[in-house]
């Protein structure tokens, strides 16, 4: 069993990020996978910092290289170990582009032209460079290197794992079981995402999703935030017409939204809450879920300001991460360019 994921390095890292992706593979490191024969064993974990996603639109160079070790310092202020995972910066395997251009050769424009973050992401932009058409394949290469069977994602990513089984199924049927080839040469991978906290949405718009691109930073609270930036979010966070506390995400998005991230970080049922804040106040409530917010987070914080003193550290574990990646990678590849009739 292996399981891929990673984060673009691009804009500030926000609770959401943490809770549809981060906060799963922390659980998915030491959890015990059932396979043939009765005989149970740890999944491989490989998580990813994906820079060359983060250039498909414009970016500052320098800003991108602070990014890069400010993700791989949440991972590891959240929990994920280098001994039990596999931690690296993408760009540091290059068999990624390798793949994703081999791959490229056998994707139909349709099927990139269908994607629905393509369309939201040129819509914003005057002109739409080539690499934001591919980032699908790219993607597609990413999961496929490593022979991945699971990938953790936000629900937002699903249709990109779906086209990376497209792409996945459609070599397999070219170039697999041919007299170059004994058989398939990419596993099929799934998407996993949480029933709860799979999208969290903006604190001042609920009908959206919290995005690193938004422009108001009152819309998100990032893992490094403040304890005072914390609380002047979470109480101008938008709620609802009435003042019941309750869980209904068509009638009351904002306080439905505020009740999904309360119950995420308090590890306590929503009924649970709703009982609990049963006729409190919504000052009561988010007076609560900033004290939750602030201990949650601290971690986060006193690890970044610990790796700041010692970025050595970070280096080693990224570049560690890289070789032991690479292994796989080139056996992946071999494989690719032998079936592919490459020399």
């Amino acid at each position: 069993m292996r399981i891929f994921s990673g984060i673009q390095p691009s804009g500030d890292i926000h609770i959401g990020n943490y809770l549809g992706a981060i906060k799963q593979w922390v659980a998915l490191q030491n959890k015990v996978y059932p396979v043939r024969g009765g005989i149970s064993n740890k999944a491989d974990c490989i998580f990813c910092i994906v820079d060359w996603h983060a250039i498909t639109v414009p970016y500052n160079q320098t800003m991108l290289q602070r990014k890069i070790k400010e993700v791989a310092a949440i991972y590891l202020a959240a929990g994920l170990s280098p001994e039990k995972n596999i931690i690296f910066v993408q760009s540091q395997v290059k068999e990624h582009a390798e793949l994703a251009w081999l791959l490229n050769t056998i994707t139909p424009l349709g099927d990139l032209q269908r994607m629905t973050q393509f369309k939201e992401k040129a819509a914003k932009q005057a002109n739409v460079e080539a690499g934001l058409f591919n980032y699908p394949v790219l993607m597609a290469a990413d999961i496929l290197l490593y022979q991945t069977d699971i990938v953790p994602v936000g629900e937002d990513q699903k249709q990109h794992v779906e086209l990376t089984r497209e792409i996945a199924r459609r070599f397999n049927t070219r170039f697999g079981k041919t007299e170059l080839s004994s058989g398939e040469v990419f596993s099929l991978p799934k998407a996993q995402t949480l029933k709860i906290g799979a999208k969290i949405m903006s604190l001042t718009a609920p009908d959206k999703k919290m995005s690193k691109s938004d422009k108001n930073p009152q819309a998100s609270i990032t893992l490094f935030d403040s304890p005072e930036q914390i609380k002047k979010k979470i109480s101008s966070a938008t709620t609802d017409s009435g003042h019941e506390i309750k869980f209904q995400p068509k009638e009351k998005p904002g306080i439905s939204n505020l009740l999904t991230i309360y119950s995420l970080f308090s590890d306590k049922s929503i009924k649970d809450l709703e009982k609990a804040f049963l006729g409190k106040s919504y000052q009561e409530f988010k007076a609560s879920l900033s004290e939750i917010l602030i201990e949650k987070l601290k971690p986060f914080r006193n690890k970044k300001a610990e790796l700041d003193k010692s970025p050595e550290s970070i280096e080693k574990i990224l570049a560690d991460g890289a070789l032991r990646a690479q292994k796989i990678a080139q056996a992946t590849m071999q494989k690719v360019r032998t079936s592919m009739g490459l020399l």
